[in-house]
């Protein structure tokens, strides 16, 4: 196939311009800027120039290839809800020009947030109306007017390689923000959970599920081995970079994790079981505790 990816420069994208690649598909990756064009030719992409408010550009893409993969964000925390808006109408955007065609279409939510089914997250979890992120929704709208849709939801730690720095997700941020700060924190008694994946499983998910091909499904991106409890996740950081590990109250919180106060305060215990039953998707990279051990030594 030939596939439209955005965000095919970044992080989770640029892993899956190279897992298309190196399973037969031909890319048109999307790349804002020259540097970004730069490393999408490098990778053996097509390029097209333009960015998430492109429109007409996002068209283009989705109108000249046989599927699209959509992992693109804009990564400004400070303005998430002005962002999470942008992304819903990409989405929308290139799901008007998918209309009457069999075309796929992978979109990328979060479990973060999802409700529980039975004590898990499972592809079965729903967004709530209230929900922050819109992706899931546009990806439900695209989905029930008959768009070959499917979203593949990524776990609130998305991390690797250490070669390129050990950079993604919310628990890298942990990591650095604990070692500027001197100590590693935790809210309350810790207990809430957040799973983990690696990107180039996550980027392994993204290509099945477009080779998959199933409208409406939704797929749990998440590593099923050994979650973490926040205070577990607190525990490891401080010990690989020796220093100390504190417990912050509700009130003290916000002024050591800042915007991320909310999102380190939620309780994300995913399960990817029907992921891997429907896909055959076996996470095999190395652990996040793996990674951030060869990172900081």
């Amino acid at each position: 196939m030939k596939v439209f990816v955005t965000g095919a420069s970044g992080f989770v994208g640029s892993a899956v311009v190279k897992e298309l690649l190196s399973n037969g598909h031909q890319v048109i990756g999307l790349a804002r800027s020259e540097e970004s064009a730069k490393s999408v030719r490098e990778a053996g992409a097509e390029v097209l120039m333009g960015d998430l408010e492109s429109l007409d550009i996002l068209q283009k893409g989705a109108r000249e290839a046989d599927g699209v993969i959509h992992t693109a964000f804009i990564h400004d925390f400070s303005d998430y809800q002005s962002n999470a808006i942008k992304d819903q109408k990409a989405i929308e955007a290139m799901g008007e020009v998918l209309k009457g065609t069999d075309k796929p279409i992978v979109v990328t939510g979060g479990t973060l947030g999802l409700p529980l089914i039975n004590g898990k997250i499972t592809e079965e979890s729903k967004a709530p109306a209230e929900s922050i992120r819109f992706s899931e929704k546009a990806f439900l709208d695209l989905s029930e007017s008959g768009i070959n849709a499917s979203i593949v939801r990524l776990s609130p730690s998305v991390y690797g390689n250490s070669e390129l720095g050990f950079k993604g997700g919310f628990g890298v941020m942990l990591a650095e923000m604990s070692k500027a700060k001197g100590f590693s924190a935790y809210i309350g008694d810790g207990s809430n959970v957040w799973p983990t994946v690696h990107r180039l499983d996550a980027a392994k998910l993204f290509r099945l599920a477009l080779e998959k091909n199933e409208k409406g499904a939704r797929y749990n991106a998440v590593n099923n081995d050994k979650q973490l409890s926040m205070k577990e996740f607190a525990e490891l950081i401080g010990e690989k970079l020796n220093i100390p590990v504190k417990s912050l109250s509700a009130e003290e919180a916000p002024e050591y994790f800042t915007w991320m106060t909310f999102f380190v305060g939620a309780d994300c215990p995913a399960t990817s079981l029907q992921t891997q039953e429907k896909l055959g998707w076996n996470p095999s990279e190395k652990s996040f505790a793996e990674e951030l051990n060869q990172y900081f030594f």
